[in-house]
C-alpha cells in the first residue's frame, strides 16, 4: 500500500487492541484530533461498518465517511466514501499475537484530499495521524487490561 505504514508493540492482548480499535465512537477519548465520530450504521455483530469523523486537520477542520470491513481480531480496514474533504482514503489495522503475549500492531493509511495539499505536507498528515492513533490505542488498551480485576 501506498502511504504511510507503521508498527508498534502493546504489552495488551491482541483481542483487547481489537475491541478498542473497533469500538470507533470511543475515538475522541484517546485519538488526538479526532473531534467527533457518528456510527451511521453496523453489521449484526454490533461493528461499525460505516462512520463520520470530524478532525481537526492542519489547515481545517475534516468531515469524512468511512466504510469498515473485520476480521476479528486480526483486521480492521477502511475506505474513505468521496465528498468534500477527501476524495480517496483507506487504510487498516493488523493485530499480530506475539509470542510470550501481547500484540504488534501495524497500522497503513493513505489520504487524498480533495483540495490541494502539496505532496509532502499530505505526507507529514498522514505520519501524525499513524502515530497518534498508534501511541493512544497502545495506551487505551493497555489501561483496560490493567483495570481488570486481577490485573
Amino acid at each position: 500500500m501506498e502511504g504511510t505504514i507503521r508498527s508498534s508493540e502493546t504489552s495488551a492482548a491482541t483481542e483487547t487492541v481489537f475491541d478498542v480499535a473497533a469500538d470507533l465512537a470511543a475515538y475522541p477519548e484517546w485519538v488526538a484530533g479526532v473531534a467527533a465520530v457518528e456510527v451511521l450504521a453496523t453489521g449484526a455483530d454490533g461493528l461499525a461498518t460505516r462512520a463520520r469523523f470530524e478532525v481537526e486537520g492542519y489547515i481545517k477542520r475534516l468531515t469524512y465517511v468511512l466504510e469498515y470491513d473485520y476480521t476479528r481480531p486480526t483486521r480492521i480496514a477502511w475506505t474513505g466514501v468521496p465528498g468534500d474533504d477527501i476524495e480517496s482514503m483507506e487504510g487498516f489495522y493488523e493485530f499480530r499475537p506475539r509470542e510470550g503475549g501481547g500484540t504488534e500492531i501495524l497500522y497503513a493509511l493513505r489520504v487524498q484530499p480533495a483540495f490541494v495539499v502539496p505532496g509532502f505536507l499530505r505526507g507529514q498528515a498522514e505520519k501524525h495521524i499513524v502515530t497518534n492513533a498508534l501511541r493512544g490505542l497502545r495506551r487505551r488498551a493497555e489501561a483496560i487490561e490493567a483495570a481488570r480485576p486481577g490485573s
